[in-house]
């Protein structure tokens, strides 16, 4: 495992133009003085440019193949050379809006590890029922994370493995407002450990220790904390708050400490 947390802003369609691009990533400047964490930034394809120089540098998708006639798509060779470092691969966002599956996602994955680009693998249950706190339907949670889990990894080496961050989004968590009760830190430890259960079977316990998993759904300055300390997680994937500058830099500190 790297050193120190990770924490990863995925700024997913925004901002609208470079210039507010630009102002977000400039009050950014104080998060480096964070150095026991890593940060990286994954903003929409047309800043990446912006964001290199600055940050590490992450993409929010890319496809299975490195060239073609695939027009729209982006390929992770034109990530690699971009300086990217890190790519989003399964977000629910992609399945729900783009019907991507977990085949086309282990391709996607592949590809990305051949590429040198380290894959963050988002995996996770859509409803709240799956993942009941007195066990009545943790099951159907177990199924899904499980499917997921192991139809992205098909034919992926114990060597490569050691390249992916995976991160739990529990879809249902995701967006919720002020109001609502995200994932608690039980629900994201129980998650988390599953999931080394998981890469436990697949490969062995030494990469299932090793393995970097972070939590992602909705987490604020507030909450932080729950799943960097409480629930023990290697990290967080940011959002909403991500767009908002004082919020993101409170989550990095907490990250820190």
């Amino acid at each position: 495992m790297e050193k120190g947390k990770i924490v990863i802003a995925n700024w997913k369609m925004n901002p609208t133009t470079q210039k507010e691009a630009g102002r977000l990533l400039d009050s950014l400047k104080e998060i480096k003085k964070e150095k026991e964490v890593e940060i990286v930034i994954c903003p929409p394809f047309p800043y990446l440019n912006l964001v290199k120089d600055k940050f590490i540098l992450g993409a929010q998708n890319c496809f299975s193949e490195n060239k073609g006639a695939y027009t729209g798509e982006v390929s992770p060779l034109m990530l690699k050379d971009m300086n990217c470092q890190y790519v989003l691969l399964g977000h629910s966002e992609r399945k729900k809006h783009f019907n991507e599956t977990d085949q086309s996602i282990n391709l996607k994955l592949k590809a990305a590890l051949k590429a040198r680009l380290k894959p963050v693998l988002c995996v996770g249950e859509e409803t709240r029922d799956s993942f009941d706190h007195e066990g009545r339907s943790v099951n159907e949670m177990s199924l899904i994370i499980r499917e997921q889990v192991e139809k992205a990894l098909i034919d992926i080496s114990e060597e490569r493995i050691r390249d992916i961050v995976f991160a739990y989004e529990p879809v249902w968590a995701i967006s919720t407002e002020e109001s609502d009760n995200p994932c608690s830190s039980d629900d994201a430890m129980k998650a988390a450990l599953f999931i080394r259960k998981i890469l436990t079977q697949l490969y062995n316990r030494e990469v299932a220790e090793k393995a970097r998993i972070i939590y992602g759904g909705s987490v604020k300055s507030r909450n932080a904390s729950d799943y960097l300390q409480e629930a023990g997680m290697d990290g967080v994937l940011v959002g909403s708050a991500s767009l908002n500058a004082s919020e993101f830099i409170k989550i990095v500190e907490k990250a820190g400490q």
